[in-house]
């Protein structure tokens, strides 16, 4: 049986300003007093799981034991079929330390220039993690095909190269609330709040 979110206080463990952003927009039903783990100057540990569930929740568990709060951590990234599923899990890495994530759109846009297919997709691990270490894991996806050039400036990551599958429109021309709505990360996120929160507004 999962456990249900019953505290007052939630460390998003994230560094992103615009994955912060997004699932504190998402959290706003709930009645969460929400901080991340760069306002409290945690540590980035070491992602080193071989899948997003497991980067998750080694982000999920490092920011619980150091605030002694319940955390949720968010891995994702963006799988190309015809590069294999790259970046995959190394989504964030190919954009570098200092997240230029357009150089990373250009290096998918090299690698796919030979290839008629630019399917795609977005997946999304959320684990919610207490600090007795106490973990439930989620995951969405989203299906969709990339773009050259970068589209939008609402989004953030790799959105301005995705069209999400019966879309006209990148993930990065979306109004937030538009995007919520079929996200990776909303689908994951819709699952983590089914199994673990209640409204309360």
């Amino acid at each position: 049986m999962t456990r249900m979110f019953e505290d007052g206080k939630l460390v998003i463990a994230s560094h992103n300003l615009g994955k912060v952003r997004e699932i504190r927009e998402l959290l706003l039903p709930f009645d969460v007093n929400v901080v991340s783990a760069g306002d409290l100057g945690l540590p980035e540990p070491v992602e080193d799981g071989l899948t997003f569930v497991a980067n998750a929740k080694i982000k999920a568990r490092s920011a619980a034991l150091a605030s002694g709060l319940p955390a949720l951590a968010d891995d994702s990234g963006l799988a190309v079929h015809k590069l294999n599923n790259e970046p995959g899990i190394y989504s964030a890495r190919w954009a570098g330390p200092n997240k230029d994530f357009g150089t990373a759109m250009k290096r998918i846009q090299q690698k796919l220039k030979n290839f008629d297919d630019k399917s795609a997709h977005f997946t999304c691990a959320l684990t919610l993690c207490w600090p007795d270490r106490h973990a439930e894991s989620f995951e969405g996806k989203v299906f969709g095909h990339m773009v050259w050039p970068p589209r939008g400036n609402k989004g953030f990551g790799y959105d301005p190269i995705f069209i999400a599958n019966g879309m006209k429109v990148s993930f990065a021309e979306m109004q937030p609330k538009a995007k919520h709505a079929i996200s990776h990360r909303a689908k994951a996120f819709k699952k983590l709040v089914k199994a673990c929160f209640r409204v309360t507004k």
